[in-house]
Formats: structure tokens, sequence, C-alpha cells
């Protein structure tokens, strides 16, 4: 058995956390959270990155301080206990598993553009086969595959911003009705249509689509030069997936007026098409679906690695640490192979409601996480000295306001999800995971925990 190979390069981490965050809930998620708020959406993405951005200062310093697999898994073990760190390794695993279910969701309905008679299922089944294969993959294949998909998705938002200001200033007229112009984020029954409370509902959807940019933590045990990576990763990303999300909902609302983007397929796609130009709208489809690839595969990467972080530290099964002669864990990727196949169940069964229903559960996984990150940053500061603090290479910025607000705002979001209908059996089903994971951790976790403390107690 090998260990895990540092071979990941910033350029592969940057568009790693990439290729994670911005997929499904930006190409086919935003539309909802558009008609949740209307224009006012902008505002929900603007706060949900500022506590991210927070969320990733924090784990930043501490994955420089201890760059290591499992990475907030471990943090919070180490800092708030070994039971939070197994709620938050599992609930980690659990959001990786339902937001791929939900890209693998998002990427059947996509193929649909060309293939309207062929199930949703059948193309479910297929990428979940090819992408697990992908991740079996030495890690340096896998990162330049990774770099590659999250660069085609990334220069098609720029081509699409870009192309959007200019159907903006030449005046193209939607469908031969609608007159693009930013008078359309205001035009349609006020910036805030729905008023605050429609504001409000929309940050469970776009919590969603922000959710696994903490991919770079769980890199830090596979990154060259950790210390210089990973800073340079968190301070680029999160700027940058701001900009794309604020720029890109600004722009795709002036072309097309709110009231008319709906949940049928990707609004990138509706734009185009209202245009009138199919050929573009069959060119972003594909590039949509590259995007739904990229996801899955980077959150198959992120699943895995905690997996392996967690039978390292005995809160999973040893088998799962387990790796092949190129250092991947392939058991971690077969195990995920098998999640996913519920899936292709649940798409069978249910293909219309299961992305909404996949989303809003991904979305309480994910602040749990975050919240988890920053309360162990929080306590990680409490128990280092004065000098100890001082030699903190990336500090988090704010301190101690900016925690104490981002831990505030988590808080906030977990209670939206309770507050409104639509979202409000994710928080029922969230709440029954970590009820369930605790019981499991009281009668099997905690006594694993103390043998493990045990031994290495006598090893010292």
């Amino acid at each position: 058995m090998k260990n895990l190979q540092r071979n990941l390069s910033a350029r592969h981490i940057r568009f790693l956390a990439l290729g994670s965050a911005i997929g499904t809930g930006l190409f086919y998620g935003s539309a909802s959270a558009i008609q949740m708020a209307g224009p006012a959406v902008i505002l929900a993405y603007i706060l949900g990155g500022a506590a991210v951005y927070m969320v990733m200062r924090a784990l930043g310093e501490m994955a420089v301080r201890e760059p290591v697999s499992g990475s907030f898994g471990r943090y919070a073990s180490e800092y708030l206990g070994p039971l939070a760190g197994f709620l938050t390794g599992w609930t980690y695993i659990l959001e990786m598993i339902i937001v791929c279910l939900a890209d693998v969701t998002a990427f059947g309905i996509y193929m649909g553009f060309w293939f309207p008679e062929v199930p949703q299922w059948v193309w479910v089944l297929g990428i979940v086969m090819l992408i697990c294969g992908l991740n079996l993959c030495n890690v340096k294949v896998f990162g330049e595959l990774e770099f590659w998909l999250a660069l085609v998705k990334i220069l098609a938002i720029a081509a699409m911003i870009i192309g959007g200001i200019l159907i903006l200033f030449l005046g193209v007229k939607m469908n031969g009705e609608h007159t693009p112009g930013l008078t359309n984020l205001w035009a349609h029954g006020g910036f805030l249509p729905h008023g605050a409370g429609g504001l409000i509902a929309s940050l469970a959807v776009v919590m969603f689509a922000y959710g696994g940019i903490e991919i770079i933590g769980i890199t830090g045990g596979e990154a060259k030069n950790p210390e210089q990576v990973i800073p340079r990763a968190i301070n680029a990303v999160p700027a940058r997936i701001l900009l794309f999300y604020v720029l890109t909902m600004t722009v795709l609302m002036a072309i097309f007026p709110w009231t008319g983007i709906g949940g049928q397929g990707s609004p990138f796609v509706q734009i185009f098409s209202g245009l009138g130009i199919q050929s573009a709208a069959a060119i972003l489809n594909l590039i949509v679906i590259s995007a739904a690839i990229s996801a899955i595969n980077s959150n198959i990467f992120g699943a895995g690695r905690m997996m392996f972080g967690m039978a390292e530290q005995g809160h999973a099964p040893r088998l799962f640490a387990t790796t092949s002669r190129h250092g991947v864990p392939w058991v971690t990727v077969l195990a995920m192979a098998a999640a996913l196949l519920g899936g292709v169940v649940l798409n069978y069964l249910i293909p219309e409601q299961v992305f909404v229903i996949i989303a809003s559960i991904a979305t309480f996984a994910t602040v749990w996480v975050w919240l988890m990150i920053l309360l162990s940053q929080v306590a990680m500061r409490r128990r280092l000295s004065a000098e100890e603090v001082r030699a903190l290479k990336f500090k988090v910025p704010m301190w101690p306001v900016g925690p104490a607000l981002a831990i505030a705002f988590m808080l906030f979001v977990i209670g939206v999800l309770g507050y409104v209908e639509d979202t409000r059996v994710a928080l029922y089903i969230g709440a029954g995971w970590v009820a369930l994971l605790s019981l499991a951790w009281y009668l099997r976790g905690k006594p694993r925990e103390s043998r493990m403390l045990t031994r290495e107690s006598s090893a010292s």
C-alpha cells in the first residue's frame, strides 16, 4: 500500500476548486434562484461569496499550518473533538455524494437537449461509469484533465459575459419581443420583486452553488509545496468565482427578463435559443455538459480523499486507506461509484423532482461543513499561544469579527432551510443524518477512537 503522492501543482488546485464550485449551481440551479429572488439574486451571490471567502481563509490558515489528507475532518477532530471530526468528515462525504447526484442529474437533462427520446437515467449511468474510471488514474493525470475541463467552462463563461455585453450595446431583441438592457433588472416587478423573503429564500440555492470550493483543503496531502500553493489558490479562487457569478447573473438578467428564465434546462442555453442562434445553443449545451463532468470529477476526488483521511483516523473502514501502485485510493472511488448508482435509480423513478430535492439536502451538508471549518479555526486560535499566532503564515483577516460574522451567517442559512417550505425537508433529513451519525459514533466509533489514541500514546 502506497501513500498519496504530492503531484498537484498550484494550477491544478486552483482549477480543481473552480471545477468543483462552478458547475450545476451556476449553469442549471441559477434558474431556480432567479425565480425566488428576481434580480436581487445578485445580492445573494455577493453575500454568499463574502461568507465563503471567510470560510476559505479559515481553512487556509489551518491547512498551511498542517497540510494533511482529510484536511478539515482532521482539524475538527483535533480542535473540536473526535465526534466533531467524525460528523464533519462523513457530512462532507454526504455533501459530495449529493452534489454529484445533482450534477449527474443535470447531465441527463442537458443530454435531453439533443436526445429527448432517450431516458434520463441512461445518460446518468454512462457518466458515472466514465468519471469513476477517470478517478482511478494517477493524481497528476487527474489534475491535468480537471484543469482542461475547468478551463473550458471558465472560458465559456468569460465569452458569455463579453458576448452578453455586446448584445446589450447592440440592443438585439430576444425572440423579437424583449430588448436587452440594464432596465430589465428593475422593469419587471422591481429589483426585489418578491421582497426580502424572496432574497432570503434564494440563499439556499446560492450557497449550494458555491459548494465544493472547500476541496482546496482536501488537496493539502497531495499538493507540491503546500505552504506556497494553498494560499495562492485560496486568494485567487473565491474572488474569481464571485466575479463569475455576479457578472454572469447581471448580464443574464439584463439580456433576458428574469420572469422568462425557467427551470427547463440551462438558462444559458435558453438565452441563445431565444436569440434564434440554435448552433450557439448547441455549442453552449456542450460546454455545460463539460462543466457538469468537471464538477462530478472533482467532487468524486474530494469525497474519496476525505474517506482516505477518515480511514487513517479510524473513523471509516480501514479498507478505504488502500491505495493503488499510483498512490490512488481506489476503494474509495469504487465506493463513490456505488453511491452514485443511487442517482440512476432516482432519475428513473422521479426525473422531474430529483434536482430540487437533492440541491436542498446538499445545501445543508455544505453549510454544516463550512460551519465546522469556521468553528475549528476559532478553537485552534484559542489554543495557540501568542507566539504561535504570530508564527502563522496565512492568517484569517478581520479576526475575530470576520469569522464570527461568517458563523452567524451559516447558522442563518440553516434557519432559512427550515423556514422555506420547499427546502424544509432538507433540514429534517440533515438533522436526522447528524443524529444517526452521532448514534453510530457512540455505538462503534468512540471505542475505536479510544483504542487508536491508546495505541498512539503507547507508541510515543
